[in-house]
C-alpha cells in the first residue's frame, strides 16, 4: 500500500516532489523518485512513490525498473496471487531479483502480456507503468475500485496521483468546481467517476485502464472488467461453494510480511472475516468501537464482537468514543477525503487505533453488496413510497419482459436521490437546466439501469451498487481514512473470484426476505447463534446529539 504520483510533459521535477510530500501519510516508510533518461524525441517524465512496507520489506523499493531499463512502475496496492504468478513467470525464463515483491511481478507480467496482464491480477491496485519502447504510460485500476487513481491533462501535460490534493500542487491544474459533479453529490451524497468535484481533474473508473501516449500527447481509456451477472439455474445449493471461496479469499488477502488486524464491528460480515482468518491460522488482532457516552447507548455491538473473539481466541482491542474529539478531528477528515462526502465517520477512529500496532487490516466491506444490497430492491418488487397504486401493482408482477417498460421508475425510487428536488438543484446549480429531458443524476441512474441488462430488480440494483455506492462512497472513505493513518485496508469479500461466483447465483437464491440468509448458512458453524439472529445495524456515530452545543 502506497501513494503514487507522476508527471509527463513540460514540468519542474520539484512539482512532483511537492505531490509526493502531500502523499506521505500513504507511505510513511520511504520515498522514491525516478526521472526518465533525457531523450531529444521524448517529453520529460517524473514518477514518485511513497512506501508503506508490507511485502518484501527490504527489496520492494519503488519506482522499480526492469533489469534492462525499458520499464518503470509505481504501484499502490497488493497482488495476492503474486507468488503463483512469479512461479509461472520463472517457468517462462523470467529472472527475479527481489525476494517476493509483487511490484516486480507487475513488471515481468507486463513484459510478457502487455495490456492483457490485467485479468491475471488478483487483488487491489492502481499503478502507472512507463514503457520506454512504446513511449507510453500504461495505467490501471482494480476491478471494484478499492485503490484510487486521479489524473489531469492539459495539452502536452499529463499528471496522476493517488489523491486529488496532490494534483492541486501543479500550477496548471485549476480549482473550478464542476457543476454536474456537485449536482450528483447533492443527489447521491458522493461524486461518481469519471468526474470529480473539480472540472479539471478526473478519476479513472474502477476496472479501467488508461494509456497516455507521451509522444502524441493523447490519452485513451477502456474498461477491462465489469460485474458479470450470469445466473446458473442448474446448481441448487450454493452454501458449500460460497464458503470455500470466502475461506480461500480470506487466506489470500491475509498475505503479509507484517502483522494483520481485523476491524470487527460485531455485525455478520466482519465477524465472519474474523472467524475465517482465525480458523485459517492468521494471527489477527481484532479492533472494535464502542461508546463511553450516554448518546451512544445501543449503537455499538461490542457484546457481539466479544463473543466472536472469545469463540476464536482472538486478541481484542476495544476503542471507546465520546464527542470530545470529534470537532477537532473533522478538519483532518475533510482534508483526507478531498471531495465532498456525506457518509459515515466511525472508521476514522478504528484506523487511528490500529495504526499504533499494525499496518494491515481486514474489513467486512462488500458483504452487503454481495448478499442482499440492504433490501433496496424491495421497493421495485413490492411497491415504493411515493409511487402511485397502479405503479405499485405493476411492480409486484415485474418480469424480464416488463423491465424496459418500468425502468424509468428506478431514479424516482432510488435510495439516495430524494434529498434535494431536481427543480431546486436545477435552479441553484445549472446555468442551463435540461428542458424536457432528464436531470443529470436521473439520466445517470437510468443509463446504469439500462446498461445492467438485468432481468429483475435484485440484479439491477446490485449491478448499480457496484458502479456507484460501493466504489465512490464505501471504498473511497475506507481508503482515505485508512491511509490517513498509514494503514492498508483490505476487503476479502471483494476478491473477484468470490464476487463472480456469488453473481452466478440466481437472484432469488442470493437474496430473500432475510437478505443475509445465504451468508448466515455459510457462517452457521463459525459464529454464535445470537449473532446470526441479531438484526442488522450499521455502525454510526450519534452525530445529532454530538453536533449540538460546542
Amino acid at each position: 500500500m502506497c501513494g503514487i504520483a507522476g508527471h509527463s510533459g513540460p514540468h519542474d521535477p520539484a512539482w512532483v516532489d511537492d505531490m509526493s510530500r502531500l502523499l506521505a501519510h500513504r507511505g510513511p516508510d520511504g520515498a522514491g523518485r525516478w526521472l526518465a533518461p533525457k531523450r531529444s524525441d521524448a517529453p520529460p517524465l517524473t514518477l514518485a512513490h511513497r512506501r508503506l512496507a508490507i511485502l518484501d520489506i527490504a527489496g520492494g523499493l519503488q519506482p522499480m525498473q526492469s533489469a534492462d531499463g525499458s520499464l518503470c512502475v509505481v504501484f499502490n496496492g497488493e497482488i495476492f496471487n503474486a507468488p503463483e504468478l512469479r512461479r509461472r513467470l520463472e517457468g517462462l525464463g523470467r529472472c527475479f531479483v527481489t525476494a517476493n515483491s509483487d511490484t516486480e511481478v507487475l513488471l515481468h507480467l507486463y513484459a510478457e502480456k502487455g495490456r492483457e496482464m490485467l485479468p491475471e491480477l488478483r487483488g487491489m491496485f492502481a499503478f502507472a507503468l512507463y514503457d520506454r519502447v512504446r513511449e507510453i504510460l500504461f495505467c490501471a485500476r482494480d476491478r471494484t475500485g478499492i485503490k484510487p487513481f486521479y489524473y489531469a491533462e492539459s495539452g502536452e501535460r499529463f499528471a496522476f496521483a493517488s489523491e486529488l490534493k496532490a494534483l492541486l500542487r501543479l500550477p496548471w491544474v485549476g480549482r473550478t468546481v464542476d457543476p454536474e459533479s456537485l449536482y450528483h453529490y447533492l443527489s447521491l451524497q458522493f461524486v461518481p467517476a469519471p468526474g470529480t468535484i473539480l472540472s479539471g481533474v478526473r478519476k479513472l473508473p474502477k476496472g479501467h485502464w488508461l494509456v497516455r501516449n507521451l509522444r502524441s500527447g493523447t490519452t485513451e481509456t477502456g474498461q477491462w472488467w465489469n460485474l458479470p451477472i450470469r445466473p446458473d439455474a442448474v446448481r441448487d445449493d450454493w452454501t458449500a461453494p460460497v464458503r470455500e471461496a470466502l475461506e480461500e479469499a480470506v487466506r489470500a488477502w491475509s498475505l503479509s510480511d507484517v502483522p494483520v488486524a481485523v476491524s470487527l464491528s460485531g455485525g455478520l460480515d466482519s465477524s465472519l472475516i474474523t472467524a475465517l482468518a482465525a480458523k485459517g491460522g492468521t494471527a489477527v488482532q481484532a479492533y472494535s468501537l464502542g461508546f463511553s457516552c450516554p448518546e451512544g447507548t445501543g449503537l455499538d455491538e461490542l457484546p457481539l464482537a466479544r463473543m466472536v473473539t472469545r469463540k476464536w481466541g482472538v486478541s481484542h482491542r476495544e476503542v471507546s468514543l465520546d464527542c470530545s474529539g470529534l470537532l477537532d478531528d473533522l478538519p483532518r477528515m475533510v482534508r483526507s477525503l478531498d471531495e465532498p462526502y456525506a457518509g459515515g465517520l466511525p472508521s476514522w477512529y478504528i484506523y487511528q487505533c490500529i495504526s499504533r500496532e499494525a499496518k494491515v487490516v481486514l474489513t467486512g466491506t462488500g458483504g452487503d453488496e454481495l448478499f442482499g444490497n440492504y433490501l433496496k430492491w424491495k421497493r421495485f418488487e413490492d411497491g415504493a413510497s411515493g409511487l402511485d397504486r397502479a405503479t405499485e401493482k405493476e411492480l409486484k408482477h415485474w418480469g424480464a419482459k416488463e423491465r424496459d417498460r418500468h425502468a424509468h421508475l428506478y431514479p424516482r425510487g432510488h435510495f439516495f436521490a430524494r434529498y434535494f428536488s431536481d427543480a431546486a438543484k436545477n435552479t441553484v446549480l445549472l446555468a442551463d437546466p435540461p428542458a424536457g429531458g432528464s436531470a443529470p443524476t436521473e439520466a445517470l441512474l437510468q443509463s446504469l439501469w439500462d446498461a445492467s441488462g438485468a432481468g429483475n430488480p435484485r440484479d439491477a440494483v446490485a449491478w448499480i451498487d457496484f458502479q456507484l455506492q460501493l466504489p465512490e462512497e464505501f471504498l473511497l472513505v475506507a481508503d482515505r481514512f485508512a491511509m490517513a493513518h498509514g494503514v492498508e485496508a483490505r476487503t476479502p469479500f471483494l476478491d473477484h473470484r468470490l464476487v463472480e461466483l456469488v453473481y452466478r447465483i440466481p437472484a432469488e437464491k442470493r437474496t430473500g426476505t432475510d437478505a443475509k440468509a445465504l451468508l448466515k448458512a455459510v457462517a452457521q458453524d463459525l459464529l454464535p447463534e445470537v449473532l446470526l439472529s441479531a438484526p442488522k445495524r450499521g455502525f454510526i456515530l450519534p452525530l445529532t446529539a454530538w453536533s449540538r452545543g460546542r
